[in-house]
């Protein structure tokens, strides 16, 4: 997400230009990987930094979903149809994992967890897992939110389009996915996954760069605004009322 936020300052000049943005080498510089090797269970892994400092990528080094799709779990109860993300959940410290075509993008409930400490024991279970022969997903389908369907309009399909060959493919580079809730009224609603929900830079991509790429192309489009879930919401929620419990208790401590 970091590369795409570049997107604010230049989207006007490359559209201009014509030039498709997810190719760019010098808007997006390639993020060095870093190789995990366990001979004895011979499979080779890669882990990419993310814009979200509790963001990983894990690339495995075989196909996780097919190309273009993506699955998103963010939490343990969403990981009932994959045991793949069942067994990452189990591991102390994981808050959510969200899957691509070729890698397994993990977040760490907070700062304070390190992830030379994680990554030992995600190595392992990741290649325990393909070892196993285990089916990835079983119940559930991978993410096809903007598949063009015969009662969208014209707008709709221009912003899918749109979504799915420019700012998609960006957004996955860097471990998360952009996908496309509804339109109404000018609105385009988007909901963010992986790497990208708790990114700091995440506002600023919608609101500079999607945003900015979608106006250009089609006016009828006034703004873009971000959905979250219910259980999103619940947690925030919790989260700050556990923030303020804190925060009294500091107060009658002094």
């Amino acid at each position: 997400m970091r590369r795409f936020v570049h997107l604010i300052n230049v989207v006007p000049l490359l559209l201009k230009a014509q030039k498709p943005i997810a190719t760019s080498s010098k808007l997006f510089p390639k993020v060095k990987h870093r190789p995990y090797f366990i001979s004895n269970r011979s499979m080779f892994i890669q882990t990419q930094d993310t814009p979200n400092p509790n963001s990983v990528k894990f690339l495995p080094g075989v196909q996780v979903l097919e190309k273009g799709h993506t699955m998103d779990f963010p939490n343990a109860t969403a990981a009932y149809c994959s045991p793949l993300a069942k067994v990452l959940f189990r591991i102390e410290g994981v808050k959510s994992v969200f899957f691509g075509s070729d890698y397994i993008t993990l977040t760490k409930t907070d700062d304070d967890i390190e992830w030379m400490v994680l990554k030992p024991e995600i190595y392992a279970t990741i290649m325990d897992f393909f070892a196993s022969g285990l089916p990835i997903l079983t119940d559930a389908k991978p993410t096809s939110d903007t598949q063009i369907h015969e009662d969208d309009n014209e707008t709709v399909m221009m912003i899918k389009e749109l979504l799915d060959s420019r700012i998609r493919p960006t957004v996955q580079e860097d471990g998360g996915d952009i996908l496309f809730i509804g339109y109404d009224a000018g609105i385009v609603k988007l909901k963010l996954q992986g790497s990208c929900t708790s990114c700091p830079s995440s506002v600023v991509t919608l609101k500079g760069g999607v945003q900015n790429m979608l106006q250009f192309y089609i006016p009828e489009v006034i703004a873009v605004e971000q959905v979250e879930d219910e259980i999103e919401i619940r947690t925030k929620v919790e989260f700050e009322k556990f923030e303020k419990k804190l925060e009294e208790t500091d107060e009658k401590g002094k």
